[in-house]
């Protein structure tokens, strides 16, 4: 049964406004981010980003939802999520500028971030019947037992890979605690949803794989956190959930990308689907007397300093050297690589003659 939850009065919910605020916090926090990072990636700084703008709801929204132990096991465009989990700014810069994740060694649990299109969906479906496992292992009278869950995060794109039928198909299965959370944004890349899947929705694609799923309005934060929290409190008790996030992507896939290339392809969507989500949320907590103008001002100031110090601090770090993409793969370099290793080593030396000529 899929379903689609819209904004309710705050006192109907069971938020407290102080809940509220912080939800609203971090997406201004996640929208401050994005905002910077194009910026800096535009100017060279670090390598291609992928926008998330009119994402912040759906994804600070299903972060919200998840408990300290519980796995998320995010992909190139779910920053937003991390940075709700509390991942420091400067990790995720430094990741897009060659060094390793969790450079500060912060430790939350969440996987490294998947850039191949799919592929962390079988991760998720197998940590969660690793999980399944230690627990009965654990209730067997050999530990404590606990109740952690993982969140599998991916676009609508995905839904097309065979590990995403692969992974939910294990996960149903064997009654792995895991939500799959599709966060539809209406563009594989540059195919709209409607011709990359035959399907009447992304939700309905559970039901091949014997458990539910639902759909929610994913510009409403609020919305998605109560969803994902349901749907992980039904993994913890072994029936997985595929929840279908609507949202829009309102900027391009990568910054290599040129959204004006198919922008006449743009199908007529409701207006809650394509509204903004942070200046909707805000508009919907002023109603509810959760904000004002001192709050608002003072929580943009303290994303500004987040970023600032974040970028002082990825600045900061020596620059990656480029041999560490092949030394950390193999024991023992393949011949293909050896060959890309040599030529790396030919281009540098190359380029380091020409900038002594000049």
């Amino acid at each position: 049964m899929n379903r689609i939850i819209g904004e309710r009065d705050l006192s109907e919910t069971s938020f407290s406004p102080e809940q509220a605020r912080e939800v609203y916090r971090d997406m201004v926090r996640a929208r401050a981010f994005d905002e910077r990072a194009l910026a800096l990636q535009r100017r060279g700084w670090m390598s291609s980003w992928p926008p998330y703008k009119g994402q912040e709801g759906s994804q600070v929204g299903a972060a919200a939802a998840l408990d300290e132990e519980d796995w998320l096991f995010p992909t190139y465009r779910s920053n937003a999520m991390q940075i709700a989990r509390d991942v420091p700014m400067s990790d995720i810069l430094l990741f897009r500028r060659g060094r390793p994740e969790f450079e500060s060694g912060h430790d939350v649990p969440n996987f490294p971030q998947a850039v191949p299109i799919a592929t962390q969906i079988p991760h998720a479906a197998g940590a969660g019947m690793a999980m399944n496992y230690e627990k009965s292992v654990k209730e067997s009278g050999e530990g404590d037992a606990t109740d952690a869950a993982a969140l599998c995060y991916f676009g609508d794109g995905a839904t097309s890979e065979g590990d995403f039928h692969e992974g939910l198909n294990f996960a149903g299965v064997f009654d792995a605690p895991v939500v799959f959370f599709c966060e539809n944004n209406e563009w594989a890349i540059s195919l709209p949803r409607h011709k990359q899947t035959a399907s009447d929705s992304i939700a309905v694609k559970a039901d091949a794989y014997g458990f539910e799923g639902v759909q929610v309005d994913g510009n409403d934060p609020l919305a998605v956190r109560e969803t994902v929290s349901e749907a992980l409190d039904s993994a913890r008790s072994g029936d997985p959930v595929l929840v279908e996030s609507l949202t829009y992507r309102q900027g391009a896939h990568t910054t290599s990308d040129d959204p004006s290339q198919y922008e006449e392809t743009r199908r007529e969507l409701p207006e809650w689907r394509t509204a903004d989500p942070l200046d909707r949320y805000e508009a919907y907590l002023r109603e509810q007397d959760a904000l004002d103008d001192e709050f608002v001002a003072e929580v943009e100031q303290e994303a500004d300093a987040e970023l600032d110090e974040a970028v002082e601090r990825a600045e900061s770090v020596e620059d990656a050297d480029p041999h560490d993409v092949f030394d950390r793969v193999y024991a023992d370099l393949p011949p293909n690589l050896q060959k890309q290793k040599a030529w790396l080593d030919s281009f540098i030396a190359d380029r380091d003659v020409q900038e002594l000529d000049h």
